[in-house]
């Protein structure tokens, strides 16, 4: 049984999050622009069978409150820890996936003892020492004024997904299904790309890696036009004892391509982690 509820940040905004399965709790943070439920019940069905999951709104997304107010990734991480206060969960490990995977390095950076196990999924460290993408691809991510949302879906998943899966019959299914329920609920604002952009341009963390004790696994698709993979090695080779787990012919939305993969090898991950 899944528990729903919201939670309110140090600065007053409702974050509403979603609790399911039982055993050791793992903090879910979705990516840019995306709410909770972009994950996918494919990824969240076998980790909510070996985990209590928290599925959780970002601020600007979903069911939570969407201010269009200047924030960082910091407060974002925050954010997540008031998710966690609310649930009387004082440590959990932390997987966080691209714009999430940022805010995950800032949690286990702010929050040491509350972050066990921290998995950083096709991510990067920051502008100073990332390796960009094409301007072309990340420009598919931003909404186009005026153009139909669902149609703006289909364009950002074009870049997001690998090409594997974009030229299969299984990923079209996929895709349409995806589009086909957004319109089921609320659709991220225009102010909230702008916001969270404005966030991810402020972030870098790679002065800090070092300083991250959690037992860490970075995973990344080779096929990533968004955060293309060499950005896992930058992580890895920064984080003292960290573990890289690569996915073969996969894209920027892994999870989606490879949510056996993805579940499994995560799962285990964290699973031995005392």
């Amino acid at each position: 049984m899944a528990v729903r509820d919201f939670a309110e940040t140090k600065d007053g905004l409702k974050l509403r999050y979603e609790i399911r399965g039982d055993g050791e709790p793992v903090a879910l943070i979705m990516g840019f622009s995306g709410s909770g439920r972009a994950w996918g019940e494919p990824f969240l069905k076998p980790m909510e069978a070996r985990f209590k999951i928290f599925v959780i709104d970002n601020r600007g997304t979903g069911e939570s409150d969407k201010p269009d107010a200047e924030f960082t990734l910091g407060d974002m991480a925050a954010d997540i820890a008031a998710v966690l206060d609310r649930a009387k969960t004082p440590r959990a490990h932390i997987f966080g996936i691209s714009m999430g995977g940022m805010i995950a390095q800032e949690f286990a950076l702010k929050y040491p003892a509350r972050t066990r196990g921290l998995v950083l999924g096709c991510t990067n460290c920051g502008a100073s020492h990332s390796i960009p993408a094409d301007p072309a691809a990340i420009a598919n991510l931003m909404p186009v004024p005026g153009m139909d949302p669902l149609e703006q879906a289909r364009r950002a998943f074009s870049v997001a997904c690998g090409k594997a899966f974009l030229n299969s019959a299984a990923g079209q299914a996929t895709l349409n299904q995806a589009i086909a329920e957004m319109g089921n609920y609320p659709l991220t604002p225009m102010h909230t790309f702008m916001r969270q952009g404005q966030a991810i341009g402020g972030f870098d963390s790679f002065g800090q890696l070092g300083q991250i004790k959690s037992p860490t696994l970075i995973i990344h698709g080779d096929d990533d036009a968004i955060v293309p993979y060499p950005n896992a090695e930058v992580l890895h080779g920064a984080i003292a004892g960290s573990k890289k787990h690569t996915l073969k012919a996969v894209g920027h939305m892994f999870f989606w391509e490879a949510p056996e993969e993805t579940a499994r090898v995560a799962g285990d991950f964290l699973a031995a982690v005392k």
